[in-house]
């Protein structure tokens, strides 16, 4: 076992900036959504497993307040109709504590729950905390990513890299 994740450590960068023996989580169509719970822009606690029954979608955001967030997040707040008639919840998550979070909600009049995955152990059990290079920078962070699960908690589609201004369009044409 050692001797692959040496080989695989020497294939590339996969294990930088992760604890030794911390692979990230592999989730794919089909399978059981992980469970969590997490704090909204008002403290309040959200769980996955509270809302079954629901279709939901879980959207995985680098930083609030940023310009390709905030275009996505607008989005989601124009198309509340069109996700209501789908009978979809939308949950935003991001590492951001709740401060940051509330103020974004306030200052665009989101309305729906924006999460705090501060530790990121969401986005781990995902497999959406990766590593990213920006302007010469390696840093680990959330890869914009999202998740459609259907009433029974299981995934129904998975968009990863997404990009901000076609998110709606694609999460409700799977609907």
């Amino acid at each position: 076992m050692v001797c692959g994740l040496l080989s695989i450590a020497a294939q590339g960068s996969f294990l930088r900036s992760r604890p030794m023996g911390r692979i990230p989580a592999v989730v794919q169509k089909g399978d059981r959504a992980p469970d969590f719970t997490l704090r909204d822009q008002h403290g309040n606690s959200v769980s996955l497993s509270g809302l079954r029954g629901q279709t939901v979608v879980l959207y995985f955001y680098p930083k609030a307040d940023t310009p390709g967030c905030t275009v996505q997040a607008c989005s989601v707040r124009d198309h509340r109709q069109d996700y209501e008639q789908a009978d979809a919840v939308v949950l935003g998550v991001s590492p951001d504590p709740v401060k940051p979070i509330a103020k974004f909600d306030e200052k665009y009049g989101l309305g729906f729950p924006l999460l705090s995955d501060e530790d990121h152990s969401v986005a781990e059990a995902y497999g959406v905390w990766v590593e990213k290079n920006r302007y010469g920078r390696t840093y680990m962070g959330n890869e914009r990513t999202t998740y459609v699960i259907d009433p029974d908690g299981k995934i129904k589609e998975i968009f990863r890299n997404v990009k901000p201004a076609e998110h709606d369009q694609l999460v409700l044409g799977a609907q």
